[in-house]
């Protein structure tokens, strides 16, 4: 893509992780093997660290690896201490905190943009950043740049993306790290990357976040504004997963990107949360008012809110909320065709889809958008796309049926022609995946299939 996609009501899909499942596809549990050079044609590579081996890998600062059915990072002993001035709050604090650095990850493809993904769990008086430093092809890298301050409440910080960071051939775009130039004559790419985590806690406080999942997808789709249509698999398959429109939600909580008009992300997110049986405790939902229906899709507005950002579409925040519930993990990548897609609902998991289009470009849509996020969870007999679009104006209208070809169309191109008749930017397949945290064989081997694990 030679542009960012776009946000406003976009979100990417995320993925579940297995901690144990995975576990048996690193040597000995120990540090990540080597990536191989890049498949012919592929445009996607994932990388996720994981399981206990992966948190014992790389330089820990203060921090330790945890073992147990899910493994993650704690903080052992503190490095030090450090003042954070919250821009939105204007409030200073000072946390005691411990970093971990991932290895270098070498890219299995040549990308020209990046999307970090982590699961944690932040109680009250912890937070945690994610930072990135990317390598380029040409030897030279970038800065560590903030891919996110991250709390799951926001008592202590507010949730935030960092605004501003470039160093001139590369930006951050919310949630997106994405070279600046990719059709540049020289070819610069982005050929591996590292993370460096730094987990918060007050002062004197015995306990800590704990992060078991970090990792990126990095990215080189090529511009398109049209993709060939697949073939579909020839049999129905639907998921059953609960309804809740956007729309209802109208005027609701402005101060988080103007209420349900905006909220298809979160939306979406607690649709596919609910189908894997997970609810937000009834204390969580004290702050709603007690008159508003569907109360956790506020909750979840809530929960995604990014405040540099001023919206809940932050991809990567999408997925670390899905991962505040019990046994799920949530990571966002991009799948490479229909072929893809389908391999993963049919293996129990809807995926968050990123779709852009004019009202004309898919039948029964009933509007165009720069930018929406909708739940496929299944496909008919004939391979048409069976979803939740959260657009609809009630809870029974969300089930659609789109076209195959349309909406393969809308999902996989990175350009388009808008309403306007300019061309903007398409999401190039983005999705997120949420999945138990210990999946099914049925849905490691669809997950391994689409390179997620």
């Amino acid at each position: 893509m030679t542009a960012p996609t776009p946000r406003r009501a976009v979100l990417v899909a995320a993925l579940a992780v297995a901690t144990a499942a995975t576990a048996a596809s690193v040597p000995d549990g120990g540090a990540p093997a080597a990536a191989a050079p890049r498949a012919q044609g592929r445009t996607v590579d994932n990388r996720f660290w994981y399981a206990y081996g992966h948190w014992l890998a790389g330089t820990h600062q203060g921090t330790t690896a945890v073992a147990g059915t899910r493994p993650g990072l704690r903080i052992g002993t503190a490095l030090g201490r450090t003042e954070y001035a919250d821009p939105h709050t204007g409030r200073k604090s000072t946390w005691e905190y411990a970093t971990w650095t991932s290895p270098v990850h070498r890219s299995t493809v040549p990308a020209t943009e990046t999307v970090a993904s982590w699961n944690a769990h932040t109680p009250a008086g912890t937070w945690i950043q994610v930072e990135l430093r990317a390598t380029y092809t040409d030897g030279a890298s970038a800065p560590w740049y903030v891919m996110g301050r991250w709390a799951s409440g926001d008592a202590d910080i507010r949730r935030t993306s960092v605004d501003g960071q470039t160093d001139g051939r590369s930006t951050v775009w919310t949630d997106t790290l994405a070279l600046d130039a990719p059709a540049a004559a020289d070819g610069l790419r982005i050929s591996g990357w590292q993370l460096r985590l730094t987990l918060h806690r007050l002062p004197g406080a015995a306990g800590g976040p704990t992060v078991w999942l970090a990792g990126a997808m990095a990215s080189d789709v090529p511009d398109r504004f049209t993709v060939p249509p697949s073939r579909p698999s020839g049999t129905a398959h639907e998921l059953k997963v609960p309804r809740y429109s956007q729309q209802t939600h109208l005027g609701r909580y402005p101060e988080y990107d103007n209420g349900g008009e905006a909220w298809c992300s979160p939306t979406s997110s607690q649709m596919v949360i609910e189908h894997f049986g997970r609810k937000p405790d009834p204390a969580a939902l004290a702050w709603v008012n007690p008159t508003y229906s569907d109360p956790q899709v506020c909750h979840a507005a809530r929960s995604t809110y990014d405040a540099a950002y001023k919206g809940c579409g932050n991809w990567s925040f999408n997925a670390a909320y899905a991962a505040t519930y019990s046994g799920l993990a949530g990571v966002v990548t991009r799948l490479a065709s229909m072929t893809d897609l389908e391999s993963v609902v049919r293996a129990g998991i809807p995926a968050i889809t990123s779709t852009s289009f004019r009202a004309d470009e898919l039948t029964g849509a009933g509007y165009g958008t720069a930018g929406h996020l909708m739940a496929v969870v299944g496909f008919t007999a004939t391979g048409d796309v069976v979803v939740n679009d959260p657009h609809a104006h009630d809870n029974p209208s969300v089930r659609r049926v789109y076209r195959r070809a349309e909406w393969e169309n809308v999902w996989l191109r990175t350009k388009r022609t808008a309403a306007a008749g300019k061309v903007a930017s398409g999401s190039g397949g983005v999705c997120y995946l949420y999945a138990p945290a210990l999946p099914a064989p049925a849905q490691i081997l669809a997950l391994r299939t689409v390179g997620v694990l």
